[in-house]
């Protein structure tokens, strides 16, 4: 009977990780009209106390995805003209129908996410939650030192 190891974390394994788990949520968002810096923009205008200026808002996602800020203003002009955010003075809140998408695009994803995390044990999640947190400060910093 053949035994099975699981194998090390590495850059590798995140890597495909990361890849296979975005390509089934840019599958749901499509669905939903949505690209996924578009989706991580909206969570962040529909989630936020108070609505962000375009500049708070290319910074929370700049600070999510590491994207360009210019490709990240792009998408909010696309959000904008698509109706899913609105300018308020100088701040962008989201419309009702970008609430909507945000929650169906959600919705719809949620079981997808349930079946993929369902059945990991805690102590297995709780350090995979440890290494990845530390592997993200880490190349958080090495960002930091390329870009100074």
């Amino acid at each position: 009977m053949p035994t099975t190891t699981a194998p090390a974390a590495d850059p590798r394994n995140l890597a495909l990780a990361h890849y296979a788990a975005r390509a089934v949520l840019e599958r749901v968002l499509a669905r939903h009209g949505l690209t996924f810096q578009q989706q991580v923009a909206l969570r962040v205008a529909v989630t936020a106390g108070t609505p962000p200026t375009r500049d708070e808002l290319v910074a929370q996602v700049h600070g999510s995805l590491k994207a360009d800020p210019a490709e990240i203003g792009a998408t909010l002009d696309e959000l904008l003209a698509g109706g899913l955010l609105a300018a308020d003075g100088d701040r962008l809140r989201p419309t009702e129908e970008g609430r909507e998408r945000f929650a169906a695009a959600g919705a719809e994803g949620a079981p997808v996410s349930a079946r993929v995390w369902g059945g990991i044990p805690a102590e297995d999640l709780a350090a995979a939650g440890r290494v990845l947190a530390l592997v993200t400060e880490r190349a958080n910093a090495e960002l930091a030192a390329l870009s100074a």
